[in-house]
C-alpha cells in the first residue's frame, strides 16, 4: 500500500509540473502573438478592414453570402462597440444614444474631465470634415469638454486640418484596432485578477 501511495504522489507531481510547463508555454505564445499584433501595422490595417466588413450596412445589391464563421452586425451595433472600447480604455461611462434624432451624437462619454460626445462612422474610405463639424457643433451647443469622431476608415487631409484646435479627437481604423486590442488586454488582466482572488 505504501508503494502505491508513492506512485500516486509521483504521478500527481508529474501532472502538476506538466500543467505549469504547458501554462507557461501558452502564456509565452500568447505574449508573442500580442507583441506581434501590437507591432504590425499591416495586421492592424487588415483588422480595421475586417471591422468595416463586420459592421457595414448591407443592401440587396451588396449583400454577399458570408461564411458562418464571420461575425456580421450592422452600423448601429458599431456605435455600441466603439462606445464600449472608449469606456474600457479611457474609463468613465458611456451611453449610446437612440439611432434616430441624435443630431449626430452616437454616444456620450462621461468622465472626470466632463462630457465627451462621439460620432461613429462605419466607412470604407476617408471621411471629410463634415462629421467633425457636426460633432463640434454639438460640443459647443451642449458645453461638452470634447469629442471623438471614430471610423473604420481614415480621414482626409482637410478633415485633419479642420479638426485642429477643436478638441475633437479623430480615431481612424488603425487607432480603433489599437484601442480594441488594448481593451481586450485590460479585460484579460481583470479576469486573471478575479480568478486569483
Amino acid at each position: 500500500m505504501f508503494y502505491m501511495e508513492i506512485v500516486v504522489a509521483i504521478l500527481l507531481t508529474m501532472a502538476f509540473i506538466k500543467y505549469f510547463w504547458t501554462k507557461k508555454e501558452d502564456q509565452y505564445q500568447t505574449s508573442l502573438l500580442a507583441s506581434h499584433i501590437e507591432s504590425s501595422n499591416e495586421l492592424k490595417k487588415t483588422l480595421a478592414m475586417g471591422l468595416y466588413l463586420r459592421f457595414r450596412k448591407e443592401t440587396e445589391e451588396n449583400s454577399p453570402n458570408y461564411s458562418e464563421i464571420y461575425i456580421k452586425q450592422d452600423p448601429i451595433q458599431f456605435e455600441k462597440f466603439a462606445a464600449e472600447i472608449v469606456e474600457q480604455t479611457r474609463g468613465g461611462s458611456t451611453w449610446v444614444t437612440p439611432s434616430t434624432g441624435d443630431f449626430g451624437v452616437d454616444f456620450e462619454h462621461e468622465t472626470e474631465k466632463g462630457l465627451f460626445l462621439g460620432q461613429v462612422k462605419c466607412h470604407q474610405g476617408d471621411l471629410p470634415f463634415d462629421p467633425i463639424a457636426l460633432i463640434h457643433s454639438n460640443i459647443v451647443k451642449r458645453g461638452a469638454a470634447g469629442g471623438y469622431v471614430i471610423t473604420t476608415g481614415g480621414f482626409t487631409p482637410a478633415a485633419y486640418e479642420y479638426a485642429k484646435g477643436l478638441n475633437v479627437e479623430l480615431i481612424d481604423g488603425v487607432k480603433l484596432v489599437e484601442s480594441w486590442l488594448s481593451s481586450l488586454s485590460k479585460e484579460e488582466k481583470e479576469m486573471k485578477e478575479i480568478l486569483l482572488v
